[in-house]
C-alpha cells in the first residue's frame, strides 16, 4: 500500500530535524517523539514542564525525562537553564546539523583528578560511584536517561556505563544509542551491552551517524535470518554455523528467492535440510555466472532444448537429469 501526503490541508507548518526520522522513529519511545514534536511546535518559545505535560499527555516526570533524553542526544539543545522548582521551564531549539556530532572529549580531561574513572575492572562501590556523580555532570545526565531507556539501575550497570563513557570514550550519545537499541530487542543485560560497546569502539563506531548506521546493518541481518528461517521452514533461531552460512549469502548477496530455490532443489536431491548442501549450491550457481532463480530456470531449458532432438525420450529423460545434477551439484561428484 502507498502512502501520500496531502499537504493542502495544512496551514502553519514546522519542522523537524532529519536525524530524528533517520535514526530515532525506531529507537525513541511514543512518549519521547511527541515531547519532542511539541518542543519543535513551541521552538523559540518559553514552555514548562507542565505545558508540556498538559499538552502531550505525558506525566511531568516523563516530560522532563524526555527532554534530557533528546539533549544528551544532541537533537535539541537548551537555551537557558532548567530549573529544580515545580515551575520549570525551558526554551529549545533544535541543535544545528554540524553541531549534532560533538568533538570527543575524554572523561579524563573533564573531571578533577581526585575524580579520575578507574577501569572497568575494578568494581566500584556505591560510595565511589555517588563521588563520580558528584563529580560529573555528564554521568549523573546518563544515568538519568538510562533509566528511561532500561529501568532503575543496578551497581553492575552503573560500573558498566561509567566504563563505556570513561574507559572505552564513548560518547554521550553514542552510548544512548547503544541502550535504546539493546532495549528495543529486548536485550538489556550488561554482558550483551558491553560486548556491543567493546566492538564499537574498537571500530571506532563513536558517531551518531556511525552508530546508526552500525544499527541498520544489525537490523537489515535480523531481517535477513529471519526471512530464511521462513523460507527454510524452521522452527528454532539458526546455530552457530548456520548462522555463518547466512551471514556468507547476505555478504554474498545472494537474494532470498535464489537461497530458497537452492533449497527446494536440496529438499528434492537429499530429503532434507542442510546448510552445507545449500551453500555448495549457491556456490555452484554463482560461479556459472546465476545470480537469480530465472537465471538458473533459463540455464535447464537451454540444456534441455539442446538435447532434444538428439535421442530418444528415455535417452533425454537420462541425459536431462544428469545435466540438470551438473547444473545444480556438479560440486558434488
Amino acid at each position: 500500500m502507498e502512502y501520500k501526503v496531502n499537504c493542502g490541508i495544512w496551514g502553519a507548518m514546522f519542522g523537524v530535524p532529519v536525524i530524528v526520522a533517520d535514526n530515532f522513529l525506531k529507537l525513541a519511545t511514543g512518549d519521547q517523539i511527541k515531547v519532542l514534536l511539541y518542543l519543535l511546535r513551541c521552538s523559540g518559545k518559553i514552555c514548562t514542564s507542565e505545558d508540556i505535560s498538559a499538552n502531550t499527555g505525558v506525566t511531568v516526570q516523563v516530560a522532563e525525562d524526555a527532554v534530557l533524553f533528546w539533549q544528551q542526544a544532541n537533537v535539541i539543545t537548551p537555551q537557558g537553564t532548567i530549573s529544580q522548582t515545580a515551575s520549570n521551564s525551558i526554551m529549545v531549539q533544535p541543535q544545528p546539523p554540524e553541531s549534532i556530532s560533538t568533538p570527543p572529549a575524554l572523561a579524563s580531561q573533564q573531571q578533577p583528578a581526585a575524580a579520575k574513572l578507574p577501569d572497568h575492572k575494578i568494581t566500584l562501590s556505591g560510595g565511589e560511584i555517588a563521588a563520580i556523580m558528584q563529580d560529573s555532570q555528564d554521568i549523573r545526565d546518563l544515568f538519568k536517561v538510562a533509566e528511561t531507556i532500561i529501568g532503575t539501575l543496578k551497581n553492575n550497570q552503573m560500573n558498566s556505563i561509567i566504563w563505556m563513557y570513561d574507559h572505552l570514550g564513548l560518547k554521550k550519545e553514542v552510548i544512548i544509542i547503544l541502550l535504546t537499541y539493546c532495549a528495543s530487542i529486548e536485550k538489556t543485560n550488561t554482558a550483551y551491552i558491553e560486548k556491543i560497546a567493546s566492538a564499537w569502539a574498537e571500530n571506532d563506531i563513536n558517531t551518531m551517524e556511525a552508530a546508526q548506521d552500525e544499527i541498520q546493518k544489525r537490523n537489515a541481518a535480523k531481517d535477513y535470518i529471519l526471512s530464511i528461517m521462513k523460507k527454510f521452514e524452521m522452527n528454532r533461531r539458526p546455530t552457530a554455523k548456520q548462522a555463518e552460512f547466512i551471514e556468507q549469502w547476505k555478504n554474498a548477496g545472494f537474494q532470498l528467492e535464489l537461497v530458497h530455490y537452492a533449497y527446494e532443489k536440496t529438499i528434492e536431491q537429499i530429503n532434507k535440510l542442510s546448510f552445507d548442501y545449500i551453500n555448495k549450491i549457491l556456490l555452484s550457481w554463482r560461479d556459472s555466472g546465476f545470480m537469480t532463480v530465472q537465471d538458473v530456470k533459463n540455464a535447464e531449458n537451454d540444456f534441455k532444448k539442446n538435447k532434444k532432438g538428439n535421442s530418444s525420450k528415455k535417452d533425454i529423460k537420462d541425459a536431462d537429469m544428469e545435466g540438470y545434477e551438473s547444473i545444480i551439484n556438479q560440486f558434488l561428484y
